[in-house]
């Protein structure tokens, strides 16, 4: 059987992240792999909630803020929005797991280095058993690495200190 958590959070894959001048690394793969964790969340009955950043250019209700057109949302996931690299920062985030009794979480989406990695942080300290399927995220090249570096930099870092990488099995 596949690992899976309690919920899966899939954090800022919007428009105006996947397409920013240039397209996230390895986007058409990152989308399978997310699609793929998606079915199988509701294939089991548990939530997906979706955070989405807000901000002078991503704009709730624009098309840059929207989740891609080729992710599987539906009316009943539940949305965050977020104004801070931090999904829990001024969020609501922490309520609803609360509400959901949730103490295992399964990560995926973008920026590796950024929104990624902050609430993957957080979401260990404040004791959740974290999860991400390998290659499950993916960011821009930057002036110090590629972003092929840059995702196995942050994988090798949190594997096995924030959270466990698992496989994809589907």
């Amino acid at each position: 059987m596949q690992t899976c958590a309690d919920v899966l959070i899939v954090i800022d894959l919007q428009n105006g992240v996947c397409y920013s001048g240039e397209h996230l690394f390895d986007l058409e793969n990152l989308l399978t792999t997310v699609n793929n964790r998606i079915a199988l969340y509701r294939e089991l009955h548990k939530p997906i909630i979706f955070v989405q950043h807000c901000d002078e250019e991503l704009v709730p209700g624009e098309e840059l803020w929207a989740n891609n057109a080729n992710l599987n949302v539906q009316e009943q996931d539940i949305f965050v929005r977020k104004t801070h690299a931090n999904s829990f920062y001024k969020t609501n985030l922490t309520n609803i797991l609360d509400q959901l009794a949730v103490y295992r979480i399964e990560f995926c989406g973008a920026q590796t280095e950024f929104c990624m990695d902050a609430t993957i942080k957080f979401a260990h300290g404040l004791g959740y058993e974290n999860f991400m399927v390998r290659k499950a995220t993916s960011t821009l090249n930057n002036q110090f690495m590629s972003a092929k570096e840059t995702i196995n930099f942050y994988e090798n870092i949190w594997d096995h200190r924030f959270l466990e990488l698992i496989e994809d099995e589907s």
